[in-house]
């Protein structure tokens, strides 16, 4: 069973808190530590450079794991293809973000990895999540500080595949936390239905901070496509979860899932 932590952790009401203020003004509370934030990096491949692009960036896998890496992988289908798709958690928010990015580019080996890309790109973009609340509020639900620390050392299942669901919210200061609210309630449902695989667990929620706002990412884990399409016939038995998502359904403006391959130095794989 999927055991609820205390929603009054630190951390936790720390991101309770951000769902209402904005992390620029959270900064004037001096009382209140760095909000942990999440970058999503895309970068979108010419299909013929992919291959050489993918070639270097592996040989450089060690200089991206300083900022920190959590997640690299490339979109098998329900996404746009060719594309790099990197998670990086910064533990101590856009302070450390800002330090650890200048200090990699100033190194020269990674200077030289840009030189053997750079052509490889067509389009980069960039944007700021905070992982949700519920991150905190179940025990297995490790969150991306967790694969951050693994180092790619974690070798308790094999590798799998990452689904990532994205929900764009309507416009509204209320639309993510009442997302948020019915999510929480509904999600144990899901996580304890049973015909669930093993091998799938939900690795984090990220709400968008900077960036397209009203966005939420659930990022799931699974040992295969098997495995993930069995995870969800199993769900679709489970009542609270099928009432919650049909409340949620009245918040969202669009849905979205895609399967993404992994790389062999990416530490959630």
């Amino acid at each position: 069973m999927f055991a609820i932590k205390s929603l009054f952790n630190a951390r936790c009401w720390r991101k309770h808190f951000h769902s209402n203020i904005s992390y620029s003004k959270m900064k004037t509370f001096s009382s209140l530590a760095a909000t942990p934030i999440v970058e999503l990096r895309s970068y979108q491949l010419y299909p013929d450079q992919t291959s050489k692009y993918m070639k270097h960036t592996t040989k450089s896998a060690h200089l991206r794991k300083s900022l920190p890496l959590a997640f690299f992988g490339m979109p098998e289908t329900g996404g746009t293809l060719n594309t790099a798709l990197h998670l990086y958690h910064f533990a101590e928010g856009s302070a450390e973000r800002n330090l650890k990015r200048k200090a990699l580019v100033e190194k020269t080996e990674w200077q030289g990895y840009l030189s053997e890309v750079k052509a490889c790109m067509m389009q980069q973009s960039s944007s700021i999540f905070v992982e949700a609340p519920v991150v905190d509020d179940f025990d297995e639900i490790k969150g991306l500080q967790y694969w951050v620390n693994s180092n790619n050392n974690d070798r308790s299942s094999s590798k799998g595949i990452i689904e990532m669901r994205k929900y764009q919210l309507k416009l509204g200061y209320d639309t993510v936390p009442n997302f948020l609210k019915i999510y929480s309630s509904a999600l144990p449902s899901k996580l304890n239905a049973s015909g669930t695989h093993a091998d799938t667990e939900l690795v984090t929620i990220l709400i968008s901070d900077i960036g397209s706002l009203n966005q939420v990412y659930e990022v799931w884990k699974h040992g295969s496509e098997t495995a993930m399409e069995q995870s969800r016939q199993a769900s679709r038995t489970a009542k609270e979860w099928r009432s919650g998502i049909a409340q949620i359904a009245e918040l969202a403006r669009t849905f979205d899932t895609s399967i993404i391959n992994p790389t062999e130095f990416s530490p959630l794989r």
